[in-house]
């Protein structure tokens, strides 16, 4: 079969997607709202999250349109290119590229975020009919948001790919729309920095005054942080997370692309380029079947009395075995080689692997959870120390998991190169962005699970607020300690595929570099001396004292970086613990029920907190490594990509997963209690194993809500950026 034939999986996989989502919302917004009271808390959610992403956007739009504009004259001013683009051409192509991917990751955030604000208050009201209803209006909700970002990232990248004249010179067109992946992480990085500051400092606040000072539960309509907290579950959990895996899946699919242009150069055939877009079609066809198993599947679907995990589990499991079947049967006829598909499988099952590792340590049922929950009985302090080093513990099993796949995958690429005539690095590396295409193929599938987490949250405070019957609570509280999972889960699934991904957008830029130095010399890339410049431009030397100082600025950024998203944070809750004292000290009506607090007042602090703290860490992203490229030239900021990515992954691993762990020793704590041997009682909410737990969950939420996100957007906005400007680095 001719490979333009396959190309038509990408349109109809794209407009399926498009019909899909439409579907969903049709479905999730036609339900009942509920009681007057749920939709007075909805309202009042809905009206703070719009208001916020208003103001967040009217900012990141300013700070876009400059960097745009910035980004196109540097990129005019470079002498030479990888293609015979170049100048004021080459630089307002980038420009465009760079707008259309900023404004495409922003409009995925922000729809995926209207639906599931609007879905909230339906899967309260659902929970009044038990779980199963609940969980299926949670799950299509959410869904929308993961099928909108892989469908945009997918229809995106293909017209931009099209409109740079990529059907008639597919190999120059990869290197036009490396800008529309900067572009969504220039936006993903402001997003996922104002969203996950704005949800930390309100959780953080509400906890500590509502539950340890208080002794309120938890979402009590007495407390003034409580909307604001809920606000921030849809700003930064579902409008930031979307921005974010939206850039994720179009840097590495331009990525694969750009690596796909040097084997389609010798192979003379340019299906190595357009592979990465037409498996990526595959996989959101599969994810679509995986969500209506989940929902509606015997056998599938949710079973009375079970916990909400285990169907969205087993929806992931035929997702992943469908994956495994077309994976075969695309790859095999279009690459021509096994070795590409063991390749793939090996991406698919290292996705596999990083699902049961976050689970197994972020979930009660397990050992480091446990751990945490038995150091809460004897205070804070031991349970911020066992959660820490469970934070430290978990970073082994995935970095163990991920260099398994990319040396596997690497490998399975050299076997394939003597079969086809390739240069084994060449092969090995492509075969390493097959492993990741194989693991993002269920990318819309995890990312509906991701948005699941914040809509079950919503859905709990409002059914609290609104003075719903506690067996409803109940449920939506099974529910809710789901969705903790969910987005651990998730989390994990994200930093899995950035660590496979980050080798191939390393190799992308080495490629891109190699390229503009042989046309520099006017070297042919397939002759000898062209073949010498390909080469030496793969080796970087740490020996070199500039590239060794590279290496240890990109490790400094990572960390400074966290640091300031991580007081962000604590700046901004300050200021809600101040306020939400001052309205309890000040009416004492408040604790007694007889008057209500001033929410809006909580969520105006927070919203301007967040927009001016996001400003920093944002700006210390994109001007350290351009800045440093510059000064130190190619090699430098190629030591400062390869380390700032490894230090990364591993410091995201850490802080996302004691993030979930802390959380989830809370929630079991809540639910389950813990057994006292001194005094033989069963602690649960109001206690002081339960304050413990509560102090711990607060130091984890910043570090899995808003630094470890951060940096996962922080690694991708590296390698895009150096992509961009790669030329005026050498």
């Amino acid at each position: 079969m001719d490979y333009s034939t396959w190309l038509w999986v990408v349109p109809i996989s794209g407009i399926l997607a498009v019909l899909f989502v439409a579907y969903l919302a049709w479905d999730v917004l036609r339900r009942d709202e509920g009681t007057a009271e749920m939709k007075a808390v909805a309202a009042t959610i809905y009206e703070g999250a719009i208001a916020f992403i208003r103001r967040q956007y009217v900012t990141i739009a300013a700070l876009s349109i400059v960097v745009a504009i910035i980004i196109g004259v540097l990129v005019s001013t470079e002498q030479v290119t990888e293609t015979q683009i170049k100048g004021i051409n080459l630089g307002w192509m980038t420009a465009v590229a760079f707008l259309v991917g900023a404004a495409a990751s922003a409009l995925s955030g922000i729809i995926g975020m209207y639906v599931a604000v609007r879905s909230n208050v339906r899967v309260a009201s659902a929970a009044r009919s038990g779980v199963a209803q609940a969980l299926n209006v949670a799950l299509r909700g959410g869904a929308v948001s993961g099928f909108l970002v892989v469908g945009l990232s997918l229809i995106g990248v293909a017209t931009m790919f099209v409109l740079y004249g990529g059907l008639e010179h597919p190999e120059i067109a990869p290197y036009l729309i490396v800008g529309m992946g900067f572009g969504a992480s220039f936006v993903a990085l402001f997003a996922q920095l104002g969203g996950g500051i704005y949800t930390k400092a309100a959780d953080v606040g509400a906890d500590l005054v509502g539950k340890v000072e208080a002794g309120i539960p938890e979402d009590d309509p007495r407390n003034a942080a409580v909307v604001a907290d809920l606000v921030g579950d849809n700003v930064g959990d579902c409008a930031g997370r979307g921005a974010d895996l939206f850039e994720s899946t179009v840097a590495e699919n331009i990525g694969a692309m750009i690596l796909g242009v040097a084997i389609a150069a010798v192979s003379g055939n340019p299906i190595w380029i357009f592979f990465p877009l037409i498996i990526r079609s595959f996989g959101l066809i599969i994810s679509i079947v995986g969500v209506m198993a989940t929902t509606s599947f015997p056998g599938i679907k949710y079973k009375t009395g079970e916990e909400p995990t285990n169907a969205l589990y087993r929806g992931f499991a035929v997702a992943v075995i469908l994956s495994a079947i077309v994976l075969a049967l695309v790859t095999y006829p279009l690459l021509g080689s096994w070795w590409f598909v063991f390749a793939g499988l090996i991406g698919l099952l290292n996705s596999v692997a990083f699902v049961i590792i976050t689970m197994y340590y972020t979930e009660g049922r397990f050992r480091p959870v446990r751990d945490i929950v038995q150091a809460s009985l004897r205070g804070t302090g031991p349970n911020i120390i066992t959660g820490f080093a469970v934070g430290l513990e978990n970073t082994a099993l995935p970095v163990i998991s991920v260099g398994i796949a990319l040396i596997g995958a690497y490998w399975c690429g050299t076997q394939a190169a003597a079969q086809l005539n390739l240069e084994p690095y060449i092969a090995g590396v492509y075969a390493t962005a097959v492993a990741t295409m194989g693991m993002l193929m269920t990318a819309a599938y995890i990312l509906a699970m991701d948005t699941f987490g914040p809509i079950v949250d919503n859905a709990g405070g409002i059914v609290e607020m609104s003075g719903a019957p506690e067996d409803v609570r109940k449920g939506t509280d099974a529910l809710d300690a789901a969705g903790n999972t969910t987005k651990a889960l998730t989390k994990g699934y994200a930093i899995g595929s950035a660590a496979l991904a980050a080798f191939l957008l390393f190799s992308a830029y080495l490629d891109k570099v190699a390229l503009v130095q042989q046309v520099t010399q006017g070297v042919a890339p397939e002759s000898a001396a062209g073949k010498a410049i390909f080469a030496a431009a793969h080796v970087v030397n740490l020996g070199k004292v500039e590239v060794f100082v590279g290496a240890m600025l990109g490790a400094m950024l990572i960390f400074l970086f966290s640091a300031l998203a991580i007081r962000a944070v604590g700046s901004t809750a300050e200021k809600i613990i101040e306020e939400t004292r001052r309205q309890f000290r000040e009416d004492p009506g408040i604790m007694a029920g007889t008057s209500k607090p001033d929410y809006a007042r909580a969520v105006d602090i927070t919203a301007r907190g967040a927009l001016r703290s996001m400003i920093l860490p944002g700006v210390l992203a994109v001007g350290a490594p351009i800045l440093i490229g510059i000064i130190l030239r190619w090699e430098a900021e190629a030591g400062l990509l390869m380390v700032g990515t490894i230090a990364g992954i591993i410091l995201a691993t850490v802080l996302n997963n004691s993030g979930g762990a802390w959380d989830n020793a809370k929630k079991w704590i809540e639910s389950e209690g813990v057994l006292n041997p001194v005094t033989g009682q069963l602690e649960k909410k109001r206690s002081e194993s339960h304050k413990a737990a509560v102090v711990g969950d607060t130091v984890g939420d910043p570090f899995k809500d808003t630094a470890g996100p951060s940096i996962h957007v922080l690694i991708k906005l590296l390698a895009t950026i150096t992509l961009v400007l790669a030329p005026l680095f050498i």
